[in-house]
């Protein structure tokens, strides 16, 4: 019996074998799930982290 799961987009039931976009259903649906993680919808939890640049990056930044 092929195991089905539910794609995390649309949650439409699909078969995980033989699937190339698995977990996703669609190349569309993998697509939108692609665009979310670009436009930070989706976030990791944990401290923000602070960065210090140093001399020849802070220069970089100022030349822009």
């Amino acid at each position: 019996m092929p195991l089905h799961v539910k794609c995390p987009t649309c949650r439409k039931e699909c078969s995980w074998d033989n699937n190339p976009h698995r977990p996703f259903c669609s190349d569309r649906c993998q697509l939108i799930d692609l665009g979310a993680w670009t436009e930070e919808r989706y976030r990791i939890p944990g401290r923000k982290v602070e960065t210090q640049l140093g001399e020849d990056e802070e220069d970089e930044r100022e030349d822009r």
